[in-house]
């Protein structure tokens, strides 16, 4: 699905447009000229699909050189090791998320408690994929003739990025499972969850620069999209938190 003249949306599952897999995220792709670019990887099981959504937008998913994953989880992350294997597409990540993506490790990664009271199907498996590029925050990624910042922001889980794409008719801030329409979070009962760390990152990500807001999940937001941001930030600064996507 073409959203503008560089972003497309290529996948998403119960919680997006149910265009492939029931758990997949969102899948951005980010046509650069001379190569495409995916934000993230879904679940894994619906690849063929995704690849069918890539097709259908007049592109060809063997020009994808580059996934950018916002995070370990596997909705974001276990389509990782098929997009390896069918074009040798180059993995970055954050430094924190890299081994766990390359052992599978389903503990870091919340599959085995997700899986613990059926959130996940029993039967699924994170297939373990090289990582190419670990982030540690601060990178500008050359994506043929645009390009991309890599942002920390930790909280959601540890390692997680946010990606700021310059170069084209605006900025989008494609923002993972950081933050969503309206200022929403997920705060979940994970290992790695950190309150004082979004806090953090959500006013490290107001002082950017951005029009699009790109969530992982649910409703973007093509201009206008920082109020998003300002909204969690400004609830963050008080005695609470901002609201919980899952409630």
């Amino acid at each position: 699905m073409k959203l503008t003249q560089d972003v497309y949306l290529v996948a998403g599952g119960d919680n997006g447009l149910n265009m492939t897999h029931s758990k997949d995220s969102h899948v951005y792709l980010i046509d650069a000229g001379d190569e495409l670019v995916l934000i993230d990887a879904g679940f894994g099981p619906a690849q063929a699909q995704i690849e069918a959504n890539i097709r259908a937008d007049g592109l060809d998913p063997s020009r994808i050189t580059k996934v950018l994953v916002t995070h370990y989880h596997a909705d974001h992350a276990g389509g990782l090791a098929g997009w390896k294997q069918s074009y040798g597409s180059r993995v970055f990540t954050g430094q924190e998320a890299a081994d766990p993506i390359r052992q599978g490790d389903s503990y870091w990664n919340g599959l085995a408690w997700a899986q613990s009271f059926n959130f996940y199907p029993p039967e699924y498996v994170l297939e373990p994929c090289a990582v190419d590029e670990e982030l540690i925050g601060g990178e500008t990624i050359e994506v043929g003739r645009l390009r991309v910042e890599a942002i920390y922001t930790p909280g959601h889980c540890k390692g997680h990025f946010c990606y700021l794409l310059h170069g084209t008719d605006r900025r989008y801030l494609f923002s993972g499972d950081a933050v969503f329409w309206g200022g929403k979070i997920v705060l979940q009962n994970v290992v790695d969850v950190s309150i004082p760390d979004y806090a953090a990152s959500m006013a490290k990500l107001r002082e950017l620069d951005f029009d699009a807001l790109m969530p992982g999940h649910l409703t973007f937001s093509l201009q206008n999209g920082k109020r998003h941001v300002e909204r969690a930030d400004n609830e963050f600064r008080q005695i609470g938190a901002p609201r919980n996507l899952l409630a």
